[in-house]
């Protein structure tokens, strides 16, 4: 029984997706958090209101979204 086992011939697709997905939903649910987090922070915890708490919050999302998203591959 010991020796049935050969090492590396497995198919471990659905594992490498489902870690690339987790990956993905933390990267972008971390950007979702933080963008909603100074929104309602600075919406009430100080006298900016609510412009002054949406337009940060979206700047938030459009920089998250800039420097989170994929880069192409590059060939060598």
């Amino acid at each position: 029984m010991a020796g049935d086992y050969q090492r590396g011939e497995m198919d471990i697709h659905e594992q490498s997706a489902t870690f690339e997905a987790f990956g993905k939903m933390t990267k972008w649910g971390s950007l979702a958090v933080a963008s909603l987090l100074l929104t309602i922070t600075l919406w009430f915890c100080t006298s900016a209101g609510f412009i002054g708490g949406v337009i940060p919050g979206i700047v938030l999302a459009v920089l998250g979204v800039v420097f989170l998203r994929e880069k192409p591959a590059s060939a060598h």
